[in-house]
């Protein structure tokens, strides 16, 4: 039998097979975000992940085609690679409940409420703030050196990352079934991974503080016939101390509510005003 039809074996169960399997995954990645709104966040974009999963278990039946669709309207947020583990679950949960399994609406909801946090935290800790910084420094590099792969390098390497690893969690999440919650959530496995990510992550932004921000001044001070240079003075108190104070400026600017294109806006208008007066080069 082709793997494109569910199978049927002698006890009459249904078993999902690669196929819809990734028709989830690929609705999951591409379109996890669709019709994000504030009432329900993902769960549009979740819902529809799951309607190959329920073409398949219910491919006669209609109605139960709509309850499995209705039971995902719901409120769901979190990561989105990374979170692909979630979709998996609950594929094979959708599963066992076809095959009669005493698995109840509720149960399902609940393994999503409880890991979508989670799964957001470790996501966005490695997407966000390690994956994405690393490509982009990356990207940028090579677009200051006037090369016009820098932006579509970073467009390539990140595309692959998002679709390997969301690949992997999907199909993770599925043979890992319900049980994975208890394996995910017991032992603090995921307070140390977000922990450990969020270390690695400052770190590599303090090499980019310290490599990418490009800033100096030329200002120099003159005692008697002493002329002392101010930039190799601030170099014996803190290498690289311009580039981290405009790193907590702007920082301190977006605590205090300043949006991104603000942010950038000041930094280029004083950056010409304090280059032109050659108080920075």
């Amino acid at each position: 039998m082709s793997d494109t039809v569910i199978t049927e074996n002698k006890t009459n169960t249904v078993t999902l097979d690669k196929k819809t399997l990734r028709k989830s995954w690929w609705n999951w990645t591409c379109w996890g975000q669709i019709c994000y709104n504030f009432e329900r966040m993902m769960g549009l974009g979740f819902c529809h992940s799951m309607i190959p999963i329920f073409k398949k278990l219910y491919p006669n039946d209609k109605q139960k085609q709509a309850d499995g669709m209705t039971r995902h309207l719901t409120y769901y947020n979190t990561e989105n690679t990374w979170g692909c583990l979630i979709p998996g679950i609950v594929a094979a949960m959708e599963e066992e409940k076809a095959n009669g399994a005493p698995v109840d609406d509720e149960t399902i909801s609940n393994i999503k409420t409880a890991l979508m946090g989670p799964l957001a935290g470790v996501g966005d800790a490695i997407t966000q703030g390690i994956v994405k910084v690393i490509l982009l420094a990356i990207g940028i590099e090579l677009a200051m050196q006037g090369n016009a792969l820098g932006p579509i390098l970073y467009v390539l390497l990140f595309s692959a990352y998002a679709l390997l690893v969301g690949y992997v969690c999907y199909m993770t999440g599925y043979k890992m079934g319900k049980n994975a919650v208890v394996k995910i959530l017991s032992g603090g496995l995921i307070k140390e991974i977000t922990e450990g990510c969020g270390a690695m992550g400052m770190m590599v932004l303090g090499g980019l503080v310290a490599t990418k921000i490009r800033i100096a001044t030329p200002l120099t001070l003159t005692l008697g016939e002493k002329v002392t240079e101010i930039q190799a003075l601030l170099n014996q108190i803190t290498p690289a101390l311009l580039p981290l104070s405009l790193f907590f400026i702007v920082y301190a600017l977006l605590r205090k509510g300043v949006t991104p294109m603000k942010a950038m806006g000041i930094i280029f208008v004083s950056g010409i005003v304090l280059s032109l007066t050659g108080i920075l080069v």
